[in-house]
């Protein structure tokens, strides 16, 4: 396993996606977890925060082949998937791949789509393919999905089922930037935006093997049972409905091991673990109607979750 390789390829990505994103070093960690642990990112903000941007420039630093999906209720969901359309000169029906077969997609304002449209994401997110009349159609090796949503505005809006919720790796909030930080970006948007000046400093190639060098980075025994246990705290709460999916054990896993390579060791530790469970964890919850007429805060919950459980060698 070749940390400095993991750490360098972080470093590189992380300096460049900051030039456009301001103030938002925490954020731009987890994005780039998000695409080295193969998984997809739910980001859930106000209009404005730089959501949208977030993916543009992940997609542009890696040079990946990048598409927008702008999520409407009357797409459909061949709109995502592709179709099949007859070719009168060969007599034969031709698979036209829609906006899904890329290495980065954005689903923006997902939860605008119907949910019989929502739902044709969801063997491309789980299985990196799509069915269109009875044929597979195989998606790239580097395939993320970056979904984004206005938690805000409820009009005209479908609610994310649990299975396309479960789906995603991490659900993160962008918020505001600090008063510094929004000067800064003022002062660096007076001629162009930033985003136009960026290079790619990575190749898909590259991401792929770090993924692969990822999951090499030991996690003992005791960890494991420390994830195992924090799940088994989610789904026998009194106060949570639907505990968390063996997904969510896998999430904190891989994301366990990427942040311990990302600060420079080979093996995870109960702090790794700790960090990674709001964000891998908070949109896996329901809690049981009574705990949602309080000030209910899914990631707090899981924080009080994890207060209860005993960390390994404490």
């Amino acid at each position: 396993m070749n940390i400095d390789l993991i750490k360098e390829f972080r470093n590189k990505l992380h300096e460049n996606i900051s030039k456009v994103i301001l103030g938002k070093p925490e954020v731009i960690d987890l994005v780039i977890m998000s695409a080295v642990c193969k998984g997809h990112l739910l980001i859930e903000d106000v209009p404005g925060t730089g959501k949208t941007m977030l993916a543009k420039c992940l997609a542009k630093s890696l040079e990946a082949e990048f598409s927008r999906i702008q999520f409407t209720p009357d797409m459909l969901p061949s709109d995502v998937t592709g179709l099949s359309i007859y070719n009168q000169a060969t007599k034969e029906f031709e698979f036209r791949p829609g906006p899904i077969k890329a290495n980065i997609v954005l689903a923006d304002e997902i939860n605008r789509a119907t949910p019989k449209t929502q739902s044709a994401l969801l063997e491309a997110m789980e299985e990196k393919q799509v069915t269109v009349d009875g044929k597979t159609h195989h998606l790239p090796e580097l395939f993320m999905v970056i979904a984004t949503q206005n938690p805000i505005d409820y009009e005209g809006t479908f609610s994310l089922p649990e299975a396309q919720l479960d789906r995603f790796l991490i659900r993160l909030k962008v918020g505001y930037p600090d008063n510094d930080a929004e000067m800064a970006m003022l002062r660096s948007q007076k001629l162009s935006h930033p985003i136009e000046s960026i290079q790619p400093v990575a190749e898909v190639n590259e991401i792929i093997k770090v993924q692969e060098e990822i999951k090499s980075v030991h996690v003992s025994d005791k960890i494991e049972k420390y994830i195992v246990t924090i799940i088994k705290q989610t789904r026998e709460n009194e106060e949570i409905y639907l505990g968390a999916s063996p997904r969510g054990s896998l999430a904190l896993y891989r994301l366990g091991q990427c942040r311990a390579a990302f600060l420079g060791r080979d093996f995870v530790t109960p702090d790794d673990i700790k960090y990674v469970s709001p964000y891998a964890l908070a949109h896996r919850i329901i809690p049981v109607p009574s705990t949602r007429l309080r000030d209910f805060e899914p990631e707090g919950m899981v924080e009080e979750l994890i207060s209860q459980v005993p960390v390994p060698g404490g």
